[in-house]
């Protein structure tokens, strides 16, 4: 089942009927705080939440969520057309965002992607965990361990760094990233990919496993 937290019923309706098509269950809230008191509740697959909402906004929900370590995906809308919007969202623990006025199709194709990436999570039989240094990283238990830390990673940053430890010590530009570890059809921009290293920086800590940037390339992992 598919939230949309959102305070205008032209696009509630509009996303309803296009999710709907695709088989999804939805449900809706006007503010904030139904929008919590819904998570709560009904515990959706997804909530697609809008930025300027009334009560409580979607930075405060968002925020909330995440720091009652509620898992639940989060596609953030947004009527404006700023990076300091996108990336505030991100940094709160959004999983991706869109920008109004956005194209019903774009936001089903969307749902359909982080829902497979929440999906990639549970990994095939045999997959073989990956050891770096004091790095392990197990698909199948969904878990990454630094020495005898666990460390604490959303969906997206355990995909991040799987990617990132499955090619060891080589860089991976950010298309490469988006490609890899959000997948071919993902039609965000590549600041997402740089705040999601930047929370995967502070969860491994200083320490001999660590994230570099190669400047004007991307990105590797190296022990």
């Amino acid at each position: 089942m598919v939230l949309v937290v959102d305070d205008e019923p032209s696009i509630v309706q509009l996303d309803r009927l296009y999710l709907e098509r695709e088989g999804f269950a939805v449900q809706s809230a006007v503010d904030g705080r139904a929008g919590l008191q819904a998570i709560e509740s009904l515990q959706p697959a997804l909530v697609v939440l809008d930025l300027m909402l009334p009560e409580l906004d979607g930075f405060e929900v968002c925020r909330r969520l995440r720091a009652a370590n509620n898992p639940v995906p989060i596609l953030i809308v947004t009527a404006r057309d700023e990076d300091v919007d996108k990336i505030v969202g991100l940094e709160l623990g959004a999983d991706d965002y869109l920008v109004k006025p956005y194209n019903p199709r774009e936001l089903v194709a969307r749902v359909k992607a982080i829902l497979r990436r929440a999906d990639r999570t549970h990994a095939q039989p045999g997959t073989a965990p990956i050891h770096l240094g004091e790095l392990m990283i197990d698909q199948n238990r969904h878990e990454a361990r630094l020495g005898e830390r666990v460390l604490d990673l959303r969906a997206q940053e355990f995909e991040v760094l799987w990617v990132l430890a499955s090619n060891p010590n080589r860089v991976l530009n950010r298309d490469q990233l988006l490609n890899q570890a959000w997948g071919f059809d993902f039609a965000g921009q590549t600041r997402t990919v740089d705040v999601h290293i930047a929370h995967l920086r502070r969860k491994l800590g200083e320490g001999p496993v660590r994230i570099e940037t190669v400047t004007g390339v991307g990105y590797k992992l190296v022990t």
